[in-house]
């Protein structure tokens, strides 16, 4: 039996991981917590902290910062409720390791395979201005790309601002 999936867009701080957190939780199933997120830095380690705090000890933890596809795979299950947070800071992570195009493409064939509910946490970040630079420009235009391609193939899509839920699809 195939699952259900789901997108949560946002900004930066905009309430997206409380939300995905909140409905992962209600779907009454053992939840898997799959972070992509490295702590490269002070700043980044906090961030890290403060989610796993909040979190608490109800959820698995898996730590995936490159093959996010593999991941998915290995711990999907009926039974389970699979949170990834977040794609954006994943597709930094394949994009500095030359690995995005590859990774992208197992992604968007593996999830309409997976069963159990999937959330998918992913940054919307081309509200803004173009980037000067060639490589962000490049995170830019595959996040949009990515965020598009996933709410083809996403049940429900919902876009967080200022902490409140708009649905998209």
């Amino acid at each position: 039996m195939k699952g259900h999936y789901q997108l949560i867009i946002g900004g930066a701080r905009s309430g997206k991981s409380a939300l995905a957190e909140q409905r992962a939780l209600a779907s009454g199933k053992s939840c898997v917590y799959l972070a992509t997120g490295t702590p490269g830095d002070e700043e980044m380690a906090l961030r890290i902290d403060n989610h796993r705090r909040r979190r608490g000890d109800e959820w698995l933890l898996v730590e995936e910062p490159l093959f996010l596809a593999q991941a998915l795979l290995a711990n999907h299950a009926q039974d389970r409720t699979l949170l990834v947070d977040c794609l954006t800071l994943w597709l930094s992570n394949c994009l500095h390791n030359q690995t995005w195009d590859a990774q992208r493409q197992q992604l968007l064939e593996i999830l309409p395979t997976l069963s159990g509910e999937i959330i998918l946490v992913s940054n919307e970040v081309g509200s803004g201005i173009v980037p000067l630079g060639e490589l962000t420009r490049r995170f830019v235009d595959e996040s949009g790309f990515l965020n598009q391609a996933l709410a083809s193939i996403c049940h429900r899509v919902t876009q967080v601002v200022a902490g409140l839920p708009q649905e998209l699809k």
